[in-house]
C-alpha cells in the first residue's frame, strides 16, 4: 500500500509539472505567480516544480526588461528550445522523413531515407532506425532526445503499438513499436519512449501542438498523398476510435462502382483524389506514373492531365463537404504531397465546396494548407511525442489546464 501512494504522488507531481509546461506552451512569458493562479497550485509549489524544470531543460527565464517602475519585475517563464529533443518520422510509401525538433517545434535537422527493393516491415522499420540514429549523430550530443514519434499510412493502435493495416504497403498487423525498439538497443536511442500512430492523426497534433495561433477546434486534418486519411482533434483529445481506424476517410465511397481502390472495395475517396487518380495517358501520349510527371505536365498545361487534376479536386471538395457535415469543424487543414499541385488542384475543390456551401444558405468552413509543407506528418509525430509526454494520466483524475490538480507530491 506504502509503495502504490508513493506510485500515486509521484504520477501527481508528475501530472503537476507537465500542467506547467503546457500553459507555457500556450502562453508563453507567464511569471511563477502567473502560473500558480492558471492552474491553481500555491506559488510555493509551482516555484519548486518550476525550479527542477529549469535544470532539467524543459524551462528557460529571461531577463526582467527595465521600465523605470517601482518593485520587482515578476520574471517571465518561456520553454526552452535548446537542451532538449524531439524526434519525428514519417513512414511513407517509398521512403521514411525523420526530423528533430526543439520542444516548441523548430526543425534542429531533418534527412530522409528511401527504402530498398525489399520493402517488407522489417526491412523498412531496420530503414527508420539508420534514418533516426544518423539525424541524431548529426545533432549535438548534449541534447537529450525526450521522446521519438513515428506516423504510419494506415490504422494504429497506439496503446499496443500495433499497426494494424497499411494497403498501400500490404501490412497487416505488425507490431511496429516493439520492432523499432528492438532495432534501437544498445544504440544512443536505446530507451527513448516512442510513440506511433497514423500519420495524419499526428499532422493534426502538429498543427495543435506547434501553433502559436489559438487552437481551432474542432480541427481536421486531411492527408493526400498516395493515401488519403484525416485526423481529427476535439476539445484538446485526438479521435482514433475504438480500433485505430477513426479517420480513415479515404476508404469512405464518394461513387458507386467507381475504381478500385487499394483497401479493395470500389469509389473510395482515396481511388478518386489521391495520387492513382491523376495517373494514366496525357494528351501526348506520355503515361504518367508519378506526382512529379503529373506536376511537369501541368506545368505544361497539357488539357488531359488538367481534366483529372480537376476532377480529383472537386472530388476533394465533395468529401470535404462530408467531413464538414460529419464533423463541423472550426478549420480544416490540408496537407500532403498532392496538395503541392497547387491552384489546379486546390482551387475545385474549394470551389465544389463553396458551392456545397451556397446551396445550403451556410457559411463555409475555413480551409488552409499545413504550416509545415512536405515535414507535416514528421514534425507531427514529433508533436505527438509531446503531446504524450505532457499528458501523463492518473485514473480517475481530472488533468486540464486550469483544474485544481492535486499538490501532494509537489
Amino acid at each position: 500500500m506504502q509503495a502504490e501512494a508513493a506510485s500515486s504522488q509521484q504520477l501527481l507531481k508528475v501530472i503537476n509539472r507537465m500542467a506547467l509546461v503546457r500553459h507555457l506552451c500556450a502562453n508563453p512569458g507567464l511569471s511563477r505567480a502567473d502560473l500558480a493562479v492558471a492552474v491553481g497550485l500555491t506559488k510555493s509549489t509551482v516555484s519548486l516544480l518550476v525550479r527542477e524544470l529549469i535544470l532539467e531543460g524543459w524551462l528557460a527565464e529571461r531577463e526582467v526588461v527595465a521600465t523605470g517602475d517601482l518593485g520587482r519585475r515578476p520574471t517571465p517563464l518561456f520553454i526552452d528550445p535548446t537542451r532538449l529533443l524531439l524526434l519525428g518520422a514519417e513512414v511513407g510509401i517509398d521512403s521514411v522523413r525523420v526530423v528533430a525538433t526543439s520542444l516548441t517545434g523548430e526543425v534542429l535537422g531533418w534527412t530522409v531515407a528511401h527504402y530498398s527493393a525489399n520493402r517488407t516491415a522489417k526491412a523498412c522499420i531496420a530503414s527508420l532506425a539508420t534514418a533516426l540514429l544518423k539525424l541524431r549523430k548529426q545533432l549535438d550530443a548534449g541534447q537529450q532526445v525526450l521522446g521519438i514519434g513515428v506516423g504510419l499510412p494506415g490504422g494504429v493502435n497506439e496503446a499496443r503499438g500495433v499497426l494494424h493495416f497499411a494497403p498501400n504497403l500490404g501490412w497487416r498487423d505488425i507490431p511496429f513499436g516493439a520492432l523499432l525498439a528492438e532495432k534501437l538497443q544498445d544504440t544512443s536511442l536505446a530507451g527513448a519512449p516512442l510513440f506511433i500512430q497514423n500519420e495524419a492523426d499526428v499532422a493534426a497534433l502538429g498543427e495543435m501542438e506547434f501553433n502559436s495561433a489559438p487552437v481551432s477546434d474542432p480541427l481536421l486534418y486531411v492527408s493526400i498523398n498516395q493515401g488519403l486519411g484525416a485526423g481529427v482533434i476535439v476539445g484538446d483529445r485526438l479521435l482514433t476510435g475504438s480500433r485505430g481506424f477513426a479517420g480513415e476517410v479515404g476508404h469512405m465511397v464518394l461513387q458507386l462502382n467507381g475504381p478500385r481502390c487499394s483497401c479493395g472495395r470500389r469509389g473510395c475517396a482515396e481511388a478518386l483524389i489521391a495520387t492513382r487518380a491523376m495517373l494514366g495517358g496525357s494528351e501526348d501520349g506520355t503515361t504518367l506514373r508519378s506526382l512529379a510527371e503529373v506536376r511537369a505536365h501541368l506545368v505544361d498545361e497539357d488539357a488531359q492531365t488538367l481534366k483529372a487534376v480537376s476532377s480529383a479536386g472537386r472530388y476533394l471538395g465533395v468529401l470535404l463537404q462530408n467531413l464538414a457535415t460529419a464533423y463541423d469543424p472550426a478549420c480544416i487543414v490540408l496537407g500532403g504531397s498532392v496538395v503541392e499541385l497547387g491552384e489546379p488542384f486546390l482551387k475545385p475543390a474549394l470551389d465544389t465546396l463553396l458551392e456545397y456551401a451556397a446551396a445550403a444558405s451556410l457559411p463555409p468552413p475555413s480551409v488552409r494548407t499545413s504550416l509545415f509543407g512536405a515535414n507535416a506528418v514528421a514534425v507531427g509525430a514529433a508533436a505527438l511525442a509531446r503531446y504524450r509526454l505532457t499528458r501523463p494520466t492518473l485514473p480517475g483524475a481530472v488533468t486540464a489546464v486550469g483544474e485544481n490538480i492535486s499538490e501532494e507530491s509537489a
